[in-house]
């Protein structure tokens, strides 16, 4: 499968002519699908403007969903418009909710002067749900039936002083962020089945209840500020808790981050909300998905919920990068002021990898490349390790981050969204966009196939998550980490693990509820991969529920890894009588001492191990880790009949060029997705000889069936390179302002470098040439490296085309194109959109007239390139071919 895109449509201004030529544009470039996303629309533009779901925009929609089937491509839809899901048919009483409480003080005998009526603004819709009144002694009374509806009390105390609570469900008030034509309006309550329902509702009418050829439905991450109420949480919470929140009133409104009883109190109330999450929103959702023969694709982080359960209820689970990593490979461009303070982490990735492996799905995408520079200075070398760290994590389909729509008849640069890499047909490098595009299509076409290839199961402990004092609801956020997911030990040991080699994906106690065992594995789903070994890391937190279900595993035949015991039961209700069962299962754990520090508990036909050092449990147990590992090699590997497939990616700083052990045995065939090579690896045993150049990846197919293939050509002995030195001509064939003048090269500079000013604000394209002499052609093979290119180059040899090389290293091999005496070398260059940009901006030519937020830098202040120093463009070199014997 293909890399699919984001597509915004601004304004909804679409029309058939524009739709046809964009979406031709996109399959010649190698794209996949495209997922509509309508948002706010271009100034100036407003009669074009197509009212969301109106008659004439599910015209558009059909035409879209035909033109772009018969071009090969996909459709993907977002129920909605901008972010996150709201619109008009969501009336106050179907908005997103927030708690609000009150408190007020009487002494004996007093009167309340003022009526218990919401005092914030804005807020006439808010009803009030509960009245507690809390007494010097700790009695509490429910204060309701005293209430007349005026909202006068009629009641006083007889002694001490009281405090009372209100509680009141109100509103959030939040709109639509981004909103297009016909899709402004009041946030929608996720939480309450009712508003999801009405909500729905109007897709359903416009689509006439028919299923649209639409292949998936797509929902942003959850990004829905303060929604901490709905008007059912009382009563859902009794019904799911046991007891009864609005005597609690006080402790839910308390301040103090270090009381016990407020943590567990409000650990409950994240469960709660939890559960109506799920059951109100993502399965009920995915089930009107399903009506209409379409699937889901939900970013569930940034949800008050269980991410594992959340990502796991739909059809394909999303995850997001946002921001940039920073990589050790030479060559990456990483501009202090071109970063957003965001790293990546590949760890919160395997969330969505993990519910879905877990799930025996296909299928995990990723919104892709959000902020990963700052605006068209983004080139396709910084894209590569980022979309590789994510094939890392399980990953499998990448959604770019993305391509806006824009007419053929906007000028230069086009329609823009402020928070994008623009790949789109306006950007300069597009004319390169199929060299990153087929590199993607060739690795997930391998990461697709068959299913993934984790031996480990580590448990995710949610309830330490919860079981914090501070604050009401908890949104699971990417750009969160740093507190609900680094300080935790789960983390510290998945890091850990991961560094020493072994694969694993992440359980929830859901999941664990429907987990069984059989014959010394772990089954999780019907069509998911088994597991050897279940980890359990330290945690303080445990449900009698979980402990009992990994119990039954253990007993059923499982192995069970725990890092440490946990040490109590989570929430409030019932504490004592939950805790005494709680120990008393722990106390029937009958442990004998073994060998490094381990001790074993064998039940049923399986074990349960207690071991801090869990590498040292592991391989006691014979549960061996992947040593290629130590090369410096990352992998990721997945499993189809008597195939195993491993991906293998340098991102260190060396090249490596050695033999690597493999857990699996059979004959390897090197696949190279840079350019679809194949041979058969050299292979000893167990060991693979690979060369990975840094920046560089490739597949081994290992197959327990001999496989017919050519050998690979490994790079041996090599002897001095050939420079190419003589003169360069330079023209250039397309971009703007103007196309400068063609330019004779003595030596290899940045275009910026000219004395042709135009060169200095020119985007676009340049082509290369020259030529050099080869003695005799007497080497196995020659290696082009182009060694500096600003950005991406396509390259032919003697008239035959090499290929586009679009990332560092910028190399490839050309034995086969040389011969002896004279050749020719032509070399195409693209750069990016940023200097034709700062010229705009320094000549404040308007090119952003969007309407709400416009048009904003990597830190969302006002954007301005004028004081943008140039960036340097063109081959730069020195380009060199090198023999090898």
């Amino acid at each position: 499968m293909k890399p699919w895109t984001r597509w915004w449509w601004m304004g909804n201004a679409v029309n058939e002519k524009d739709l046809s030529f964009v979406l031709q544009k996109y399959a010649a470039a190698g794209l996949g699908g495209v997922e509509i996303t309508p948002i706010y629309g271009a100034l100036g533009f407003e009669k074009e403007y197509l009212q969301f779901l109106s008659p004439a925009w599910m015209n558009a929609l059909h035409y879209t969903v035909k033109k772009a089937n018969s071009l090969g491509l996909g459709v993907d839809m977002n129920t909605g418009t901008g972010w996150p899901f709201g619109g008009p048919q969501v009336k106050p009483e179907y908005a997103a909710g927030k708690l609000i409480i009150q408190d007020y003080k009487l002494n004996a005998g007093e009167k309340l002067s003022e009526s218990i009526k919401v005092k914030e603004t804005k807020q006439e819709f808010a009803k009030l749900q509960a009245l507690t009144a809390y007494g010097p002694n700790g009695e509490t009374q429910d204060l309701l039936s005293s209430l007349n509806t005026d909202g006068q009390l009629s009641w006083s105390p007889k002694s001490g002083t009281w405090e009372i609570y209100a509680a009141f469900s109100g509103k959030t008030r939040q709109m639509v962020k981004r909103a297009a034509p016909g899709g402004e309006g009041f946030t929608l309550d996720h939480l309450d089945k009712p508003s999801v329902d009405v909500y729905l509702k109007r897709f359903t009418d416009s689509f006439e209840n028919k299923p649209q050829g639409i292949r998936s439905f797509f929902n942003d991450s959850y990004e829905v500020y303060g929604a901490t109420w709905t008007p059912v949480f009382f009563a859902e919470f009794k019904k799911n808790r046991g007891y009864d929140l609005s005597k609690h009133l006080k402790d839910l409104a308390g301040k103090d981050s270090t009381s016990e009883t407020i943590a567990r109190l409000k650990s409950d109330y994240r469960q709660t909300m939890d559960e109506l999450l799920l059951e109100n929103f993502t399965k009920n959702w995915t089930n009107w998905a399903h009506g209409l023969k379409s699937l889901t694709k939900n970013q569930s982080h940034g949800s008050p919920g269980n991410l594992l359960d959340l990502y796991g209820a739909v059809d394909i689970p999303e995850t997001e990068t946002f921001g940039s990593s920073s990589f050790d490979i030479p060559g990456i461009r990483r501009a202090p002021a071109d970063v957003r303070n965001v790293d990546p982490d590949p760890m919160m990735s395997k969330f969505a990898s993990s519910a879905a492996h877990t799930g025996g799905k296909t299928l995990v995408s990723s919104e892709t490349f959000t902020w990963l520079t700052e605006h068209f200075k983004t080139s396709f070398s910084q894209c590569k390790p980022e979309a590789e760290q994510l094939f890392l994590s399980g990953v499998n389909h990448i959604f770019y981050h993305g391509t806006t729509n824009s007419p053929e008849n906007v000028p230069w640069p086009g329609w823009l969204f402020y928070a994008s890499v623009e790949i789109n047909p306006n950007n300069s490098l597009w004319p390169h966009a199929k060299g990153l595009n087929d590199y993607l299509a060739r690795c997930q076409s391998i990461l697709q196939t068959g299913k993934p290839d984790n031996e480990l199961l580590i448990y995710w402990p949610i309830y330490d998550v919860w079981n914090k004092a501070k604050g009401l609801d908890m949104a699971l956020t990417v750009h969160g980490v740093d507190k609900w997911l680094h300080p935790s030990a789960f983390y510290k040991l998945a890091v850990e693990l991961k560094k020493t080699g072994y694969s694993f994906d992440f359980a929830s106690d859901r999941l664990l509820a429907k987990t069984e065992a059989e014959n010394g594995v772990i089954l999780t789903a019907k069509n998911a991969s088994p597991y050897k070994v279940l980890i359990v890391p330290s945690c303080d937190l445990m449900s009698n529920e979980t402990l009992e279900n990994i119990l039954r595993l253990a007993n059923a035949g499982a192995t069970v890894i725990f890092q440490s015991l946990p040490k109590d039961v989570p929430g409030l209700n019932e504490l004592e009588s939950r805790r005494a069962k709680f120990k008393n299962t722990l106390s029937s754990f009958t442990f004998s001492k073994v060998e490094k520090g381990s001790m074993t508990y064998k039940i049923g036909k399986g074990k349960i191990i207690l071991a801090n050092d869990v590498k040292s449990a592991l391989a006691q147990n014979t549960i061996d880790r992947e040593a290629l590992i130590d090369s410096g090699l990352q992998f990721i590997r997945r499993k189809s009949g008597e195939t195993t497939y491993y991906y293998l990616v340098n991102h260190t700083a060396k090249d490596v060029d050695t033999e690597i052990p493999l857990n699996t045995m059979g004959s390897a065939v090197i696949l190279d997705p840079q350019n679809g090579h194949t041979g058969l690896a050299s292979k000893l045993g167990n060991k693979v000889r690979v060369q990975i150049k840094s920046g560089e990846s490739l597949f081994l197919n290992v197959s327990k069936t001999p496989v017919q293939n050519s050998p690979w050509e490994y790079l041996n002995k090599k002897s001095n390179p050939l420079v190419l030195n003589n003169p360069w001509t330079l023209h250039f064939t397309a971009g703007g302002p103007e196309l400068p003048a063609d330019q004779k090269l003595k030596k290899l500079i940045s275009w910026t470098e000219l004395a042709d000013p135009k060169l200095a604000a020119f985007s676009g394209t340049g082509i290369y040439e020259s030529h050099f002499y080869l003695a005799a052609k007497t080497a196995k093979e020659y290696v082009l490296n182009l060694n500096k290119v600003d950005e991406s180059a396509r390259v032919w040899i003697n008239g035959q085309l090499v290929g586009i090389l679009w990332s560092v290293p910028f190399e490839a091999r050309i034995g086969k194109y040389l011969k002896p005496g004279n050749n020719t070398i032509r070399v195409e260059v693209v750069n990016l959109m940023a200097n034709r940009i700062r010229d705009m901006d320094r000549k404040k030519i308007q090119w952003r007239k969007y309407h709400e937020i416009n048009f904003v830098n990597i830190n969302y202040k006002n954007f301005d390139a004028s004081d943008w120093s140039l960036m340097p463009s063109g081959l730069i070199g020195p380009v060199s071919i090198t023999p090898y014997f």
